[in-house]
């Protein structure tokens, strides 16, 4: 397993390790002793969850706040998005700040997404099969987001907007300037 930290304070890449034979792939997925070894996190991951959508689905940019924030690690099963996370943690040197990755059932590389970040994803495959491991359990009165192209945090989803599919929620979500004047 290689981990690599991305511009965004301690938001990590994961590039697991695959064996490729005449029968297939094998990787091991999570080892949470070695992934605290190589960054420091010992996160005990307490819920899993798996959506699957179709080609221009969007999700988010969703969190959950206080003390249910959760830490998360993403990957994709089948398919393929453009994964996008926003540090909201006030004082972070890199608050505000955006990043963005292609995760695809190729490359098998997997996000570890930190307590007080924001996250969405656009499903580019036909249909995408999109798992992630939360440190937290799922409460919905702590449930948050922000809208998916707010000018502030100015993200490029590099794709036509008229394609995406969005919930009436996720549209309704409330600008970073609202939530952290």
């Amino acid at each position: 397993m290689q981990v690599e930290q991305t511009p965004l304070k301690d938001c990590f890449l994961i590039k697991p390790s695959v064996f490729k034979d005449k029968r297939g792939i094998f990787l091991e997925s999570y080892h949470r002793k070695r992934f605290a070894e190589i960054t420091g996190i010992e996160d005990e991951f307490v819920q899993d969850n798996q959506s699957v959508s179709k080609f221009g689905v969007l999700r988010g940019i969703h969190f959950q706040t206080g003390q249910f924030a959760q830490a998360k690690l993403v990957r994709v099963i089948h398919g393929k998005v453009l994964d996008v996370v926003v540090d909201l943690r006030p004082g972070s040197e890199t608050f505000q700040k955006t990043y963005k990755v292609v995760l695809d059932d190729q490359n098998l590389h997997q996000l570890y997404i930190p307590k007080g970040f924001g996250h969405g994803f656009l499903t580019l495959s036909e249909t995408s099969v999109f798992a992630y491991k939360c440190d937290k359990y799922y409460t919905p009165g702590a449930e948050s987001g922000i809208i998916y192209n707010d000018p502030d945090l100015n993200i490029q989803w590099d794709f036509p907007e008229e394609k995406m599919i969005i919930s009436d929620k996720d549209m309704q979500q409330p600008t970073f300037k609202i939530l952290f004047k």
